[in-house]
């Protein structure tokens, strides 16, 4: 039986990207476009940015190096988190379980409200996703992180802060490689929490396609921004592609450039 973990070793020798890969039958093709490194160095940053074109089997990335590098997900984790959540029944309705605000006025202010689970993913409330991996606790988040084979699986650093400022890795192949499940709904647990999970991803439309994402920023919660995670995959049609972009956002005005250089290269290999 050819496993994915197989599957993604057998693509070592036959990519020039690392040596990871997707669960695909027929191993992709890959290609690095340096066009693709060029809109960093435009917006004045370092960044990667890697798509996985589905009905081609072809990985299109900015470059061999960064592409492989493993940091922390920061709120991307927020997709894993809720998918636990949902199906433990920490949370049961996305749309009916409120979290109280707390009364901590934090610098975001659209945090400093009650959310549901949609509204809280939707704004990237970091202190209500730390409370549902508190409800979830240690145990049983390490358990599932382990069956979703998520980047490096180390939850060490805190129950409330592993994917913010604690042991938790994951570069933009295996990034892929979790959201390109989630797209197939072939992620080992119920379907109905992939379905919602997909279903509360925020989207934005560009023309006829659209595109669903989650936002990252590590640093964010402490006003301190650093690096900046864009994951999801756009539809074009019924072409989809699987994406993840990281770059440096050290300067405020870059947090905002997240989304108008993800658009930019989703544009540039066709995916939208």
């Amino acid at each position: 039986m050819i496993t994915r973990r197989a599957t993604l070793g057998l693509l070592a020798a036959a990519t020039v990207l690392p040596s990871r890969a997707l669960a695909v039958v027929a191993p992709p093709r890959s290609e690095i476009r340096d066009s693709l490194a060029k809109r960093f160095k435009d917006a004045g940053t370092a960044g990667t940015f890697v798509g996985y074109k589905v009905d081609d089997y072809l990985i299109i990335a900015s470059d061999k190096d960064r592409s492989g590098e493993a940091q922390l997900p920061a709120s991307t984790f927020k997709i894993p988190n809720s998918l636990i959540a949902l199906e433990l029944g920490v949370v049961q309705d996305a749309d009916k379980d409120v979290f109280p605000w707390d009364g901590v006025k934090r610098p975001i202010e659209a945090w400093n409200k009650d959310h549901t689970l949609r509204s809280a993913i939707a704004v990237s409330a970091v202190p209500v996703y730390q409370e549902i991996a508190r409800r979830i606790g240690e145990a049983r988040m390490q358990k599932y992180v382990d069956m979703l084979d998520y980047g490096n699986r180390d939850i060490g650093g805190g129950i409330d802060q592993f994917w913010l400022t604690g042991a938790l890795r994951i570069d933009p192949i295996e990034q892929i490689d979790f959201v390109d499940r989630l797209r197939r709904r072939a992620l080992p647990i119920g379907q109905r929490s992939q379905d919602v999970v997909a279903d509360i991803l925020p989207v934005t439309k560009v023309g006829e396609s659209v595109i669903r994402v989650k936002s990252g920023l590590l640093g964010a919660e402490r006003g301190e921004p650093s690096l900046g995670w864009m994951v999801g995959w756009a539809e074009k049609g019924s072409a989809h592609t699987v994406f993840a972009l990281n770059m440096d956002c050290r300067e405020p005005g870059l947090i905002a450039q997240r989304m108008p250089l993800t658009q930019a290269c989703l544009t540039d290999i066709g995916a939208i």
